[in-house]
């Protein structure tokens, strides 16, 4: 994925990941993520996927309500050789609701005229390996809720990113 360009449909309020922050996400995370499962809701250019998946994920799962992001985001996931790239054209909280797959990392980041974390967050939080994570984007810092905690946080320009984990002492 390094070094390669994601190309995807100009969309009202899709904005991918600024490169700064793509890269602490993934020293946060750690470089290998080899065997990983990764679902990521509010997809877009799916470039967090794509990167999952270039650092071993064994698969990365993409939602987006919009079809056309998604047909992009397939065809540059062949483009790219990146096998292990699940997409779905759907709604995030109705695909959630389907949803009993359980993801070592969630990537969250919803158009930031949404605000979504009252119940995206807890939803997440359900799907949530034992061991995992959940990453949060959003124009304002946000608060985590019960079973959640703050592991890591940063801000830059007007993101303020978040990367939560389940408290030990939570259950789902």
């Amino acid at each position: 994925m390094r070094g390669r360009i994601v190309r995807f449909p100009a969309r009202p309020g899709v904005r991918p990941s600024p490169d700064r922050v793509r890269e602490t996400l993934f020293n946060w995370l750690g470089q290998d993520l080899a065997g990983f499962t990764t679902l990521e809701l509010f997809a877009g250019s799916g470039v967090l996927s794509l990167e999952a998946l270039s650092r071993g994920a064994r698969l990365a799962v993409a939602v987006d309500r919009d079809r056309g992001s998604v047909a992009a985001l397939a065809a540059t996931a062949r483009e790219f050789g990146a096998p292990g790239l699940e997409v779905h054209a759907a709604d995030a909280r109705a695909w959630l609701t389907a949803e009993s797959r359980d993801f070592d990392v969630i990537f969250l980041d919803p158009p930031f005229a949404e605000d979504p974390w009252s119940w995206l967050l807890p939803a997440c939080r359900a799907r949530l390996a034992a061991h995992g994570f959940i990453y949060a984007e959003a124009a304002r810092a946000i608060e985590p809720p019960a079973g959640l905690v703050v592991h890591r946080q940063a801000r830059a320009g007007q993101v303020h990113y978040h990367l939560l984990h389940p408290h030990k002492d939570a259950s789902p």
